[in-house]
């Protein structure tokens, strides 16, 4: 018979409320009242407070205490590999571009092979914006080897890396309609498949495709527009050379 005290029992309520939390300041608020039970928590309960604290910090560009939470999370070892790549992203947004990559290898080391092309991508996509090419490489092409559902995502990424390095790249056409006919073309495919028009200089579809990125990324939550801040200034710059490109 498991037994569930009213400890417990309060600690998971003030989780579903973090999580329902409109604000950031609410989602601190439950989550540290949710850790703040005198009884036991049973790890996957801690671990989620933990992970909606962190959420609420790196909302609040609280990057270094957002880190921290997220480490302490991860000794706490369930869903290792997500906190580590929560850990990625409060250690690049603090500067620490060799601690995020770190962190990316560690998450796709410990996640589930249905996780381990995403991480892979990630560590990737944060290499080729690092402009280190020849490690993003190495990193997206294992991530379209374990891709399944998103594996034009992981094509389309790869060949906009081999395009920045300089690499010709005969397929570019195909892979933009790959991407562009498949669900994961949306969001932050629209990311790639705008760069990869730049690139066949197709400068009106290059155009809707970056702004259709802009305009879903400022509306959505503030974590993930902090996430992709760097591949929101490599799109302004880009529409900036489109229109002197265009005149428009």
């Amino acid at each position: 018979m498991i037994v569930v005290t009213k400890a417990e029992t309060a600690a998971e309520d003030f989780l579903r409320k973090a999580m329902c939390a409109k604000t950031a300041r609410s989602r601190a608020a439950y989550a540290r009242r949710g850790l703040s039970s005198h009884a036991p928590l049973d790890r996957t309960t801690h671990t989620m407070l933990l992970r909606q604290l962190y959420l609420s910090l790196f909302e609040e560009r609280r990057f270094g205490e957002a880190h921290t939470v997220a480490l302490h999370a991860i000794e706490l070892d369930v869903l290792a590999d997500v906190l580590h790549q929560d850990a990625a992203r409060s250690a690049l947004a603090s500067g620490d571009l060799e601690g995020a990559l770190a962190h990316l290898r560690a998450a796709a080391r410990r996640g589930p092979a249905s996780r381990r092309s995403f991480h892979l991508w990630t560590l990737g996509s944060t290499l080729f914006l690092a402009a280190r090419y020849d490690e993003a490489v190495a990193a997206l092409a294992c991530a379209t080897r374990w891709g399944t559902t998103d594996k034009p995502l992981y094509r389309a990424h790869l060949a906009l890396v081999r395009i920045a390095s300089g690499d010709n790249v005969d397929d570019l056409q195909e892979t933009i309609n790959a991407l562009a006919k498949a669900p994961c073309g949306k969001g932050y495919g629209r990311f790639l498949l705008g760069h990869l028009a730049y690139a066949a200089r197709e400068w009106g579809a290059a155009r809707r495709y970056l702004e259709a990125f802009l305009e879903r990324t400022s509306a959505s939550r503030p974590a993930l527009g902090i996430a992709l801040e760097g591949e929101v200034r490599m799109t302004l710059a880009t529409l900036a050379k489109i229109s002197a490109l265009t005149h428009t």
